[in-house]
């Protein structure tokens, strides 16, 4: 066991599959407004955003940007999951909107680059997957008759959101960089993943492949966010280069100890039951048991295995953490 690491060093020794000093308490994605407001009616103190909690909590810090490949007037749709694009020609005038030139912020980019020096958090970055950004052109369902009603005009976005990401990380690697990224995908609910693995193949490893090297070359984590059941996509990822996946959620039955035993040089980041938070100290205490083997095996990072849930209060939230920094010296 070693002692005294920073959040960075830390981080990179649990994904090396090294010695660490415990493991990082972590929540890997901000928490609901509606969890927020709940808190703050329980004392929670006002106007902190997502980093100063993560210090009020005594957390580990880790700081995400989320690059996005639609400028600032791009349209609002219609509804929740409708799109804009109907062919060839809608995609061509929306694209005005997307790709923007100045998509990285400089000076935050300068400021992380700073952070990140003291060693005192962990940086990283999202890019919108080969699923996910297609499906916000389109819209949810005519994304899914896309793979066959339109399948040159999906492999033409997707080339040129992997040219935008391309830049994006030249971009960014100017000032940092970053411990590790994530492809924002979601392409995986309760039943499994939302396409078969031929169109994963022909549709999105390819572009995966244009992207991984230039990561790798950097020593940039790369990790797939993806909610569900990643049970059986989980290969397939890894196929394409990517090396761990996010948040394991498990109401929709992932067991973070079989992905092990499956992929024992995959990473992954979440796996801890949420709907067990307020359920009493014994409940966590379960939960923590059953990830501990597994964590001590590095390359896991517990946390939420999504956003931690308004249906938990302030108290339970504190008792939880307590439970965690016990089980986080435990582990290693």
């Amino acid at each position: 066991m070693k002692s005294g690491m920073t959040a960075k060093e830390r981080f990179h020794a649990i994904m090396n599959f090294d010695s660490f000093d415990r493991l990082p308490i972590l929540e890997w994605a901000s928490w609901w407004d509606k969890t927020l407001e709940r808190w703050r009616s329980e004392g929670l103190p006002e106007r902190l955003d997502r980093y100063d909690l993560y210090r009020h909590f005594g957390m580990d810090v880790y700081y995400q940007d989320w690059i996005r490949p639609r400028g600032h007037s791009f349209p609002k749709p219609e509804s929740h999951g409708a799109g804009f694009v109907k062919d060839a020609v809608s995609y061509e005038s929306l694209k005005q909107f997307l790709y923007p030139e100045n998509a990285v912020n400089a000076d935050t980019w300068k400021k992380l680059a700073q952070e990140q020096k003291s060693g005192d958090c962990v940086v990283w970055f999202t890019l919108e997957g080969f699923f996910w950004f297609p499906r916000t052109l389109f819209g949810i369902e005519e994304h899914l008759y896309a793979f066959y009603d339109h399948p040159e005009l999906m492999r033409r976005m997707n080339e040129d959101l992997a040219q935008f990401h391309l830049k994006t990380i030249d971009e960014i690697c100017r000032y940092a960089t970053p411990d590790f990224m994530t492809f924002a995908e979601d392409m995986s609910y309760n039943n499994g993943p939302m396409l078969s693995k031929e169109l994963f193949d022909e549709f999105i490893t390819p572009y995966y492949r244009m992207i991984v090297p230039k990561l790798k070359e950097r020593g940039i984590r790369i990790i797939v966010d993806s909610d569900g059941d990643v049970s059986t996509p989980s290969s397939w990822f890894e196929e394409a280069g990517i090396e761990g996946i996010l948040p394991l959620e498990r109401q929709a039955g992932v067991d973070v100890s079989k992905l092990r035993n499956d992929h024992p040089n995959q990473l992954y980041i979440g796996a801890f039951d949420k709907m067990t938070m307020n359920k009493g100290e014994e409940a966590v205490r379960m939960e923590f048991e059953r990830l501990l083997p597994t964590a001590r095996q590095g390359g896991f990072l517990i946390s939420c295995d999504h956003q931690t849930p308004p249906g938990v209060s302030l108290e339970q939230y504190e008792s939880y953490l307590r439970i965690f920094r016990e089980y986080a010296e435990k582990a290693s």
